[in-house]
């Protein structure tokens, strides 16, 4: 087992959290794959931080829900290529196969190598590349295209629970990137307001959920001011830009909103404008 420490060892406790959408009566998602990856390190990792911060939980299972749903879309629409930044422990090349379909998946060799080796024993992998590199340092379209990745076909990247820990230089060159290099995309990601970054949201808890993150070795380093900002002149649509506490509602209605991170946290969906 990864030990839970740093970036790569998060991936654990998210999945840990994930997981528990399996035991809910009216399922958000299921992802019946993820338990491959967990034990009871990850099971008493991801406890302490629920109990820590509560809405934490809940927030990983909205977010998978987004996520899912936008890729989904993207595979109705005839995308045949789905690239994951930082993909962690993410299982969507497993749940979402579709003929036809590759999936690049770029996160660190560890991280990739555990995943690989829980995960071949029970499925085919044949549809995955698995690209230990790390996609700010190295190039993110030279390491696809050393892999097989085809710029001119439709893609949908995802890029979940990274930006928080990047700088505002690297999130803007791995958007160029994309955008210079790959003809016809969509990009679902996910951030947090500068608030958040700054400590300045009113909530101690959510103040504290930082910190928890920062004395793992995982600190939160980047949040948005302004999305439309931000991404002016970038020649790409914002599809979509919602809170967390938007798909409590939607999903959960009745259910309170017992704390800041629910406005302070956001999933966001991007598209490449072509020019014909």
């Amino acid at each position: 087992m990864t030990e839970i420490q740093n970036v790569a060892g998060t991936a654990f406790i998210v999945a840990q959290l994930r997981a528990a959408e399996l035991a809910q009566a009216r399922p958000l998602y299921r992802d019946t794959v993820v338990p491959l990856f967990l034990g009871p390190d990850t099971e008493a990792a991801a406890a302490r931080f629920s109990k820590a911060f509560p809405p934490m939980e809940k927030t990983i299972r909205l977010r998978t829900r987004y996520f899912d749903d936008r890729l989904d879309e993207a595979l109705e629409r005839g995308c045949s290529q789905v690239v994951i930044l930082g993909a962690g422990l993410d299982t969507r090349a497993i749940r979402k196969q579709r003929p036809g379909t590759l999936y690049f998946e770029i996160d660190d060799g560890a991280t990739l190598n555990f995943k690989k080796a829980q995960l071949e024993a029970n499925y085919n992998l044949s549809n995955i590349k698995f690209i230990s590199a790390d996609y700010v340092k190295d190039g993110l379209t030279r390491l696809l295209a050393q892999n097989g990745f085809d710029t001119s076909r439709r893609t949908h990247f995802i890029w979940e629970g990274n930006t928080m820990y990047l700088t505002e230089e690297s999130i803007r060159q791995t958007f160029l990137d994309i955008t210079d290099n790959v003809k016809e995309f969509t990009l679902s990601f996910d951030y947090m307001t500068d608030a958040v970054i700054a400590k300045t949201t009113g909530d101690p808890a959510v103040t504290r959920l930082a910190e928890s993150f920062a004395a793992m070795g995982a600190p939160w380093t980047y949040g948005f001011a302004s999305l439309r900002k931000f991404f002016y002149g970038s020649g790409l649509k914002i599809v979509s830009d919602v809170k967390i506490g938007e798909l409590h509602c939607a999903f959960w209605p009745g259910e309170p909103l017992d704390s800041a991170i629910y406005e302070h946290y956001h999933l966001c969906t991007l598209e490449s404008q072509r020019v014909e």
